[in-house]
């Protein structure tokens, strides 16, 4: 998998991307992972990237030609099967997107800034838009990483133990069950006693049980 993400704070993807699983599926060559700065596609000698909106509103908007020239300079060298733009109005981002975006080759990912995008460049240049909640944030940075995040995990080779994503939150409309580990007993505070007893089809039972009681107790919309 190929993701390509545009933003005028690179920086702000350092940490996110340098750890953990994602930092483990780049090094196996499993995605490829690049952070494009806006700024190296624009012109004249300040590079600016955003101008005044002709409606008169208050805050600057992110021009069309840098973002034009960065997606035309990608598309020249493969393919890509979607070009997102992160936005507070865009689709609700969720576990179904997330398993979608996960069989893709190839996504662009473009984070908002400022007070929006030229909204030509969402009429002719994006093809998808996901929001991750219904706020707004200072950029679409931090909503690039938890959808690169969300979709990465879910490559082959990715997790340690590939099956421990089936059992993850919303994968089957339902919250994940409780999960204890050792010791069995602490303070006073003992692992349900079924947990104990090896008993896998029991196990099975309990954990489908727990699983509908917290979505309809926590997150009945899920039911």
């Amino acid at each position: 998998m190929r993701i390509d993400i545009l933003t005028v704070v690179p920086e702000l993807l350092e940490s996110p991307f340098a750890h953990s699983i994602i930092r483990r599926a780049k090094a196996k060559g499993i995605v490829e992972l690049e952070v494009h700065n806006i700024r190296d596609y624009a012109t004249g000698k300040r590079r600016h990237v955003d101008d005044y909106a002709f409606s008169g509103d208050a805050g600057m908007v992110m021009m069309i030609e840098p973002v034009y020239r960065a997606i035309t300079e990608l598309k020249s060298r493969r393919a890509y099967d979607e070009v997102i733009y992160t936005s507070p109005d865009g689709e609700l981002f969720g576990q179904k997107e997330a398993n979608r975006l996960s069989t893709l080759d190839g996504i662009i990912i473009l984070c908002g800034h400022y007070k929006g995008i030229d909204h030509r460049i969402r009429e002719h240049l994006i093809t998808r838009e996901i929001s991750i909640g219904d706020y707004v944030l200072t950029g679409g940075e931090l909503a690039a990483a938890v959808i690169c995040d969300a979709a990465i995990r879910l490559l082959p080779g990715a997790l340690g133990d590939e099956s421990s994503a089936l059992s993850d939150s919303f994968q089957d409309n339902l919250l994940a069950p409780p999960v204890y580990t050792r010791p069995a007993e602490f303070n006073g505070w003992k692992v349900p006693e079924i947990l104990l007893q090896g008993n896998a089809a029991a196990i099975d039972r309990w954990k489908f049980e727990q699983s509908v009681e917290r979505t309809g107790r926590l997150r009945p919309g899920l039911l």
